[in-house]
C-alpha cells in the first residue's frame, strides 16, 4: 500500500515550502519526496480530505493560506490566503466539514477563526487575545500555540504556552468564540499541544518546557478539564536542554507516543484502558537533530519523524502488540522540516 504525505518546512534555508511524499508500506521507504507548493515557512498544515490548509509567511505579514489536492497525485493548487501585519501562526486547524479555520499565534498571543467555503478562507470572524505570563524566561507573555476543536466539536481547545493554561471556547455557528473554561498547568511547564483519546473521555496534553505529559478527564458536557496524572516524557537522569515537541495517539488508544527536542528521540507510552493512565515504555533515538513532528502512517504500521536541524525524515515500524520502534530509515533529506501529515483515508 502507498500513502501521500505532506511535509510543512521552514524557508529561511534550502526549502521552497510544502514538500509531497510517498510512504510505500510494501517495501518500507520513503519515496518521491517533492516540492509540492512554494511559499514562505509554511511550518504548520492541516489536511483534510479535499484541502490543504498552511501556516503561511508574506513579508512583513502572515497568516493562513489554502489549497485543493489531487488525491493520486498529491499536487496542490493554491486557492487563496489571509494575511495580516506581524508574525505568521504557528499552528492551523479546521473542523470536520471544512467550514471553520482556527490558527495559533505563538508570537501575537491569539486565536483567530475563519469560515471557509470549498477551500476559499473568508476575513477573519473572531481574534481572541490572551493574556497573563508564566515563571520561564519565555513566558513573558501569552505565547498561544494550538488550537483545535473538540472530537465532538462541540469546543475549541487552545493550548496557551506563555501562561501555563489550557482554555476551552464555545464556537458559534458563524465562528465567534466565547470562553467556557479555564486549567491552569503547573507554572513554567509551558503546554504546547494536545491530542485525545478515541473514547473522547481522556486526553493528554504535552508541555514543552517541562517535557512532561498530562493525562485528563475530558468533560463533554460543558468543555472543561480535569487533571488525572503527569510523567515526564524524558529520562530523569537527562539534565540537558530539552523541548518536547509533538504528540500523537493510535486510533485503537492503546499506546501514546511524544517528540522531545535535546534528548532526541520519541517517548512510548502504553495506555491503560480504563484509567486513561500512562506507563512509560521507552525511548527511541531519531537519528537526527531536533525532532520537531511525526505522523503515524493511515496503517499505524508506520511512524515517520521530521528532524528540522539535520534536515531528514525517520521512518520507524511500529510493532503494534507492543508498540515499540524499529528505525528503519533515516537517510531520506528534507530541508528544515517541521509538520508532517498524511492525506486521510
Amino acid at each position: 500500500m502507498k500513502y501521500l504525505g505532506y511535509i510543512g518546512t521552514y524557508t529561511k534555508g534550502d526549502s521552497e515550502g510544502i514538500y509531497t511524499f510517498t510512504l510505500d508500506t510494501e517495501i518500507g521507504a520513503i519515496t518521491e519526496v517533492k516540492v509540492a507548493a512554494q511559499l514562505d515557512n509554511p511550518t504548520y498544515l492541516h489536511v483534510s480530505e479535499d484541502y490543504l490548509y498552511s501556516v503561511v509567511k508574506e513579508g512583513d505579514s502572515g497568516g493562513v493560506a489554502s489549497f485543493s489536492l489531487h488525491r493520486q497525485s498529491g499536487e496542490l493548487k493554491p486557492i487563496n490566503r489571509q494575511v495580516t501585519p506581524g508574525s505568521p501562526p504557528c499552528h492551523v486547524s479546521a473542523d470536520r466539514q471544512d467550514r471553520l479555520l482556527f490558527s495559533s499565534n505563538y508570537h501575537k498571543g491569539t486565536v483567530e477563526s475563519y469560515l471557509i467555503k470549498d477551500g476559499w478562507i473568508n476575513h477573519v470572524v473572531d481574534i481572541v487575545q490572551h493574556e497573563g505570563f508564566g515563571p520561564d524566561p519565555r513566558q513573558e507573555k501569552p505565547h498561544t500555540h494550538y488550537a483545535a476543536m473538540t472530537p465532538d466539536e462541540k469546543f475549541l481547545v487552545v493550548v496557551e504556552l506563555g501562561s501555563d493554561q489550557l482554555i476551552t471556547y464555545r464556537v458559534g455557528d458563524e465562528g465567534v468564540l466565547t470562553c467556557v473554561h479555564h486549567l491552569a498547568i503547573n507554572p513554567g511547564s509551558g503546554p504546547r499541544h494536545l491530542t485525545f483519546h478515541p473514547n473522547q473521555k481522556f486526553a493528554y496534553l504535552l508541555t514543552e518546557l517541562s517535557s512532561e505529559v498530562v493525562t485528563l478527564n475530558y468533560h463533554a458536557e460543558d468543555g472543561s478539564f480535569s487533571t488525572i496524572q503527569t510523567l515526564s516524557a524524558i529520562p530523569e537522569d537527562f539534565k540537558e536542554n530539552n523541548q518536547a515537541s509533538a504528540i500523537h495517539m493510535t486510533k485503537d488508544g492503546q499506546f501514546l507516543y511524544t517528540a522531545n527536542r535535546g534528548h532526541n528521540s520519541i517517548a512510548v507510552f502504553r495506555v491503560h484502558p480504563e484509567s486513561g493512565e500512562l506507563q512509560w515504555i521507552e525511548h527511541v533515538p531519531t537519528g537526527g537533530d531536533w525532532p520537531r513532528d511525526f505522523a503515524l502512517d493511515p496503517s499505524e504500521k508506520f511512524i515517520i519523524a521530521s528532524n528540522q536541524n539535520s534536515s531528514n525524515l525517520v521512518l520507524f515500524a511500529r510493532n503494534a502488540e507492543t508498540g515499540k520502534l524499529t528505525r528503519i530509515r533515516m537517510d531520506v533529506t528534507v530541508p528544515d522540516p517541521v509538520c508532517v501529515k498524511f492525506l486521510p483515508v
